[in-house]
């Protein structure tokens, strides 16, 4: 593919009506927001694998045990 530059992306824009800007607006946010995330996710998965030693403690089971009869409580006094 070949290169582009800001100057020519902007020459195009200038020809466009203002509902294929809001269109190309709208690609343009998501190819940035979907680089953001792929970066998160990536952050994500790495920190899952040097977290996964604490959570499967016997301390973290027992805590989430103990949110999960929280949880219970709540549903049974809405019914």
């Amino acid at each position: 593919m070949e290169a582009v530059t800001i100057e020519q992306i902007e020459e195009r824009l200038r020809q466009l009506p203002p509902e294929k800007l809001a269109v190309v607006f709208d690609f343009v946010s998501y190819l940035t927001d979907r680089d953001a995330r792929s970066d998160l996710t990536d952050v994500l998965l790495a920190a899952e694998s040097s977290l996964r030693k604490d959570w499967q403690r016997p301390e973290e089971e027992e805590a989430w045990a103990q949110l999960d009869h929280i949880s219970e409580i709540r549903t049974e006094v809405r019914e």
